[in-house]
């Protein structure tokens, strides 16, 4: 079942059976347990995934909530590559890296193998600051987490990203007044100020915030991500939360929005065990909040959906076989200049290769679920 909760949070909003009731019984704050109970390490940097790639584009966010968009009519020109690191095989999957696969081969190759360079995009910086500023207001005690200290910490964190991914910053080298990254800022702090409207963090006590988990599958497949938050209730039943500051997804899409959740749903259930009580979704962008409580079954399915991907993947790293799937996200992608489809070549491919046999599955196929 999937609820998703339109509009501000007010005293009157029925608490949902998950939160326990902390709210309603006027105990001031949610009575989650700061229990580590996935611990494994912390980053605040998707590169720590799955080796190789960069945050999603703008219009893939977009796409996944349901907004319609249109290619750039921008004539591709190849970037000037730095020496790429040596190239391996895909060891792992990620959320990301899985959403790139099924949304163009081509892509993920580009990402994972050849490690090709990306521009930073205003879109997802912002939603790394954004991300770093939440993360960061935990810090205080629970009384002094108020959206005035949260908004105050936008421009510190700014600088910190700054520092340690100087890239980000010709994202306004053609800003001299700076104008236009004021106006950035200014959205970033009225996402931050949103998201007070939808949770308040003075009565939350997370577990865990951007933790990197970790679990190889039985078959060897190693799944890794990193978690916005988990909370966990002194029952121990456990909630994945995730912010977007895009905006939520139309009904026909929110089984796409939900697929990051439940893949990392499947990693806390084969590290600990525990099926998630619930999955929850933070849209910043239109404020709105979209949950799921997991069953086993779903799991399991999402398992069998990753297994069949992960096969595809090995087939094509094998073949050297990466088909370009053509989709209104093409006008988005850093790497039309080496795509096919634009009349690009791509690199060498850097991995030894092996003849296509008669009894291989046709690459980029996945079985049902």
């Amino acid at each position: 079942m999937v609820c998703v909760r339109r509009g501000p949070f007010s005293p009157g909003t029925p608490v949902p059976a998950f939160c326990h009731g902390c709210h309603g019984r006027g105990l001031g704050r949610c009575q989650w347990s700061a229990v580590r109970s996935v611990v494994m390490e912390t980053s605040t940097e998707d590169v720590a995934q799955d080796g190789g790639g960069s945050a999603r584009p703008a219009a893939a966010v977009a796409d996944q909530a349901g907004v319609a968009v249109e290619p750039q009519a921008v004539a591709p020109q190849a970037p000037a590559l730095s020496p790429a690191p040596v190239a391996t095989a895909p060891a792992s999957l990620s959320p990301s890296r899985a959403g790139d696969f099924m949304q163009c081969p081509l892509l993920y190759r580009f990402r994972v193998i050849d490690r090709l360079p990306e521009k930073p995009s205003e879109a997802a910086t912002r939603g790394t600051l954004v991300h770093a500023v939440l993360e960061r207001l935990f810090d205080a005690p629970a009384a002094e987490r108020t959206a005035p200290r949260a908004k105050a910490l936008v421009p510190g964190q700014w600088d910190r990203l700054r520092e340690s991914r100087p890239e980000v910053g010709e994202l306004f080298a053609d800003d001299p007044e700076g104008e236009r990254l004021a106006q950035w800022l200014s959205e970033a702090e009225r996402l931050v100020e949103r998201w007070f409207t939808l949770e308040d963090p003075s009565r939350l006590e997370p577990a865990e915030r951007e933790l990197f988990v970790e679990a190889e599958l039985d078959s060897g497949l190693r799944l890794r991500g990193i978690i916005d938050r988990v909370d966990v209730a002194p029952s121990g039943e456990v909630r994945i939360v995730d912010y977007k500051t895009g905006k939520a997804p139309r009904p026909q899409y929110a089984e796409g929005a939900l697929f990051q959740m439940k893949f990392y749903a499947l990693v806390v259930w084969r590290l600990k065990k525990v099926v998630p009580r619930r999955l929850q979704l933070v849209y910043l962008g239109s404020g709105d909040v979209l949950t799921y409580d997991p069953v086993l079954a779903d799991l399991e399915r999402v398992e069998r959906k990753l297994l069949a991907l992960w096969e595809a993947i090995r087939l094509a790293t094998e073949t050297g076989d990466w088909r370009p799937r053509p989709t209104k996200l093409c006008g988005w992608c850093d790497h039309r200049a080496h795509c096919p489809e634009f009349g690009g070549t791509p690199p060498p491919y850097p991995l030894p290769v092996r003849a296509v046999g008669s009894g291989d599955a046709e690459q980029g196929r996945m079985g049902p679920d």
